[in-house]
């Protein structure tokens, strides 16, 4: 499969990208580098990156910005991030990316813990995680030429030890990636991947 990874240079990216680049055609995308750039809180941007790249068998999405801050600290901007990036750029990729996947392909989003385990500082995350799966629940409904599905990830061990954290309760980038293959070349949809049905 030709498969369009953007954020596939981050933690979970790279994971991911590690995962698959075996035996499928990697494109991979992001903000500051990787093959084609994009800034997922811009629409125009995501439509330039799907016009650059093609006709793809999958989109996966591990990338999506959010603050997280205590509650009565989070600002109007940190709000518009969380629903700009984070929410509406990866429903942006399903509203645009459909055009270009190919039939009975998939695309892959990320969500999070979050949206079910909140904790204190993670009203922005939250917010925008269970948007996103409620919007996928829905739009599968809606969508029978391709499947369409979002990951939610634990704390990761590498991001949690680079942020000086206990990573005893974290789960490895390499453990992730494996709910994203088994998103891409399984047969579910409309569903949230829970990181830990994977490992």
């Amino acid at each position: 499969m030709k498969i369009l990874l953007i954020g596939g240079n981050g933690t979970i990216g790279k994971a991911v990208a590690e995962c698959l680049s075996n035996q499928h055609e990697l494109v991979i995308a992001g903000f500051s580098s990787g093959d084609v750039s994009v800034d997922l809180a811009s629409a125009e941007s995501i439509r330039k990156m799907f016009e650059l790249v093609g006709r793809v068998d999958a989109v996966i999405s591990t990338a999506g910005q959010a603050s997280f801050a205590p509650l009565h600290a989070l600002s109007d901007d940190d709000y518009q991030l969380a629903l700009q990036n984070k929410l509406m750029g990866q429903v942006n990729l399903v509203r645009i990316g459909r055009e270009y996947v190919t039939k009975n392909g998939a695309i892959i989003l990320t969500s999070g813990v979050l949206s079910r385990q909140p904790i204190p500082g993670s009203a922005a995350i939250s917010m925008a995680n269970g948007a996103l799966e409620s919007y996928v629940k829905a739009a599968a409904l809606e969508l029978d030429e391709l499947k369409l599905n979002v990951v939610a990830p634990v704390f990761v061990k590498e991001t949690m030890a680079m942020m000086g954290m206990d990573t005893e309760s974290g789960v490895s980038a390499s453990d992730t990636a494996k709910a994203y293959v088994a998103a891409v070349e399984g047969d579910m949809h409309g569903q949230t991947l829970d990181i830990t049905d994977y490992i």
